[in-house]
């Protein structure tokens, strides 16, 4: 077997137009995962009475399951719950009409809820706990103590952990194909199933999720900075 370089080529620069695809998915999913990931990880923190050993339960599955298992079970599952809902309360609504990137977008946020509740309960627990007895004291509530004190910096210790997750969603979403999907990865397939050159397909597809990381990190590494100057008391 050769490597053809023009042919790279060609599949790199007909890959770039999925990356929108492979971002979109990559963002819904890691923005709806820090928003299950924080209020699990809060439920988790102040252990919630009910809600505790639920959030611990979901986490617990999510953890110890494959990614592709929550997709596929989102896949075949929900169709049935919705048609069955629709049914019952005579709905004219049928689960066919649901694009497939929904399923994605549903199952990777389930994930990646899973894994950021962790990261950001580490990064609650970072937070001295002095700092929300201090809000008290000045009059806040647990409420306002949690949204201008402690969020922020619980989020500003577990930022290198979130742009992990960020990275980790990426690579995930190469799942999507799985059900039908076209993002990064199923169109070097489909690029590849005209000549057979799988491998220069999936090269050039392995460049271009090696840029995005590379992307991901350099902003990581910006933001990080930052908050870094902030820390210090300066001015960004």
């Amino acid at each position: 077997m050769k490597l053809d370089p023009s042919f790279i080529w060609t599949a790199f620069t007909q890959l770039l137009s999925v990356i929108p695809t492979t971002l979109l998915i990559t963002a819904v999913s890691v923005a709806c995962g820090l928003i299950i990931g924080t209020a699990v990880a809060l439920i988790r923190t102040f252990r919630v009475p009910v809600l505790a050993p639920i959030a611990a339960g979901y986490v617990t599955f999510i953890r110890g399951t494959p990614m592709l298992t929550h997709l596929l079970l989102i896949y075949f599952g929900l169709p049935i719950a919705l048609d069955a809902l629709a049914a019952q309360f005579g709905w004219g609504f049928r689960s066919a009409s649901i694009p497939m990137i929904a399923f994605a977008f549903i199952a990777f946020s389930i994930t990646a809820g899973g894994y950021a509740s962790e990261v950001v309960r580490s990064g609650l627990l970072a937070v001295n706990r002095g700092q929300m007895e201090a809000a008290h004291s000045v009059g806040m509530t647990t409420a306002q103590a949690l949204r201008r004190i402690v969020i922020p910096q619980a989020f500003a210790a577990s930022l290198p952990n979130i742009s992990n997750l960020v990275v980790g969603m990426l690579h995930a979403s190469t799942l999507a194909f799985t059900v039908s999907v076209v993002e990064v990865t199923a169109k070097a397939q489909i690029v590849a199933s005209t000549n057979w050159k799988f491998f220069d397909a999936y090269l050039a597809a392995a460049l271009i999720y090696w840029g995005l990381t590379l992307l991901v990190e350099r902003a990581s590494g910006l933001v990080e900075r930052r908050i870094n100057v902030y820390d210090r008391g300066g001015v960004a």
